[in-house]
Order: C-alpha cells, then sequence, then structure tokens
C-alpha cells in the first residue's frame, strides 16, 4: 500500500474507539466505575492490615456493625433453608 504523508493530514485526530464504546454505554445509562484492589506484595501491607485488625477488634461500634450483619447473614441463611425445604 503506497503512502502518502504530503497528502495526509498527520495532525487530524485519530478515532478513539473507546470514546465511542463509553458514550454508546453512558448512552444506555451506565457508568463507567474503577474498582481499586488492595496488594498484599506491597511493602508494608501485613503490618498495615494487622494494626487496622487490632483496631477493629477493639472498637465497640465496629464489633457492634459486625454483630448486625452476622445476625442479618444468619437471617437470610435461614430464611434460603426454608425454601430449599419446598
Amino acid at each position: 500500500m503506497a503512502r502518502y504523508p504530503s497528502l495526509m493530514n498527520l495532525h487530524a485526530p485519530k478515532p478513539d474507539k473507546y470514546k465511542r464504546y463509553r458514550e454508546r454505554k453512558k448512552a444506555a445509562g451506565l457508568k463507567q466505575i474503577r474498582i481499586w484492589a488492595l496488594n498484599p506484595d506491597a511493602p508494608g501491607f501485613r503490618e498495615r492490615l494487622d494494626a487496622d485488625q487490632a483496631r477493629i477488634r477493639t472498637s465497640e461500634s465496629e464489633r457492634s456493625s459486625i454483630a448486625f450483619i452476622e445476625a442479618m447473614m444468619a437471617e437470610d441463611l435461614a430464611a434460603d433453608d426454608v425454601a430449599e425445604a419446598y
């Protein structure tokens, strides 16, 4: 294929397929989000995790939140067991 740089507009914007993809998704009512995950290989990760766990164990508000979540989970599991009986 022959190319003629003198006839090409080198400064013309290139089509961005990802921009079109995002526009289609946005038009469909969706929103792009980015999810950040913890990196267990990062320096100091284990120490920070241990410190966070210790802070949670000694926090009364965290313990009450965890107790509430566990109660809701137990209730949900019990409802699932009842539904499976039928």
